[in-house]
């Protein structure tokens, strides 16, 4: 799976968290495996209070446990202050297809969950990492955590009837 979420035809892939210095660098957090893949994309949409602001990403590295991204036009620290929280997106078709068996969590977003026995769990609300694995964020009736493993405890993604088949008590 691939950490990105998505806005209608946009893939929301980080946000930024913060700015680095004077010179209008920002810090990034991205939700691409690994981190870095947020920087093969140079064209962004910046999302923030119900506006969409196209942007160039001029230069992106890591730095410590942050990437520092500097956006084209943005070089103070008050207008990078600006765009404290703003979404990080880019149109779906610029991604790679996933692989076989693979699937971005915006895909897997909104899908229903059903138990083999067919009792519907809810709807995957978002998915959480872990580090062991990755998580499903079930509502429904209630909140469920379904770890995200292939054969084990997920049965069936059909991304055709927005479905995913567990193996999953619904007492749990």
């Amino acid at each position: 799976m691939v950490d990105v979420q998505a806005d209608d035809e946009r893939i929301v892939l980080g946000e930024i968290v913060g700015v680095h210095g004077v010179g209008g660098r920002v810090k990034v957090h991205s939700w691409t495996r690994p981190p870095e893949n947020l920087f093969d994309y140079r064209d962004w949409e910046l999302q923030l209070a119900g506006t969409v602001t196209p942007v160039r990403l001029v230069e992106g590295r890591r730095q410590g446990r942050h990437l520092l991204a500097r956006i084209e036009g943005l070089s103070d620290r008050d207008a990078a202050l600006a765009w404290r929280g703003a979404r990080i997106a880019v149109p779906s078709s610029a991604l790679p297809p996933a692989g076989a068996g693979e699937y971005y969590w915006a895909e897997l977003e909104g899908l229903e969950v059903v138990t083999r026995e067919g009792q519907v769990l809810g709807q995957v609300d978002h998915l959480l990492e872990t580090g062991a694995n990755d998580v499903l964020v079930v509502r429904g009736e209630r909140e469920r955590l379904v770890p995200y493993v292939p054969g084990t405890y997920v049965l069936e993604v059909d991304l055709a009837a927005a479905r995913i088949t567990v193996d999953w008590d619904p007492e749990f």
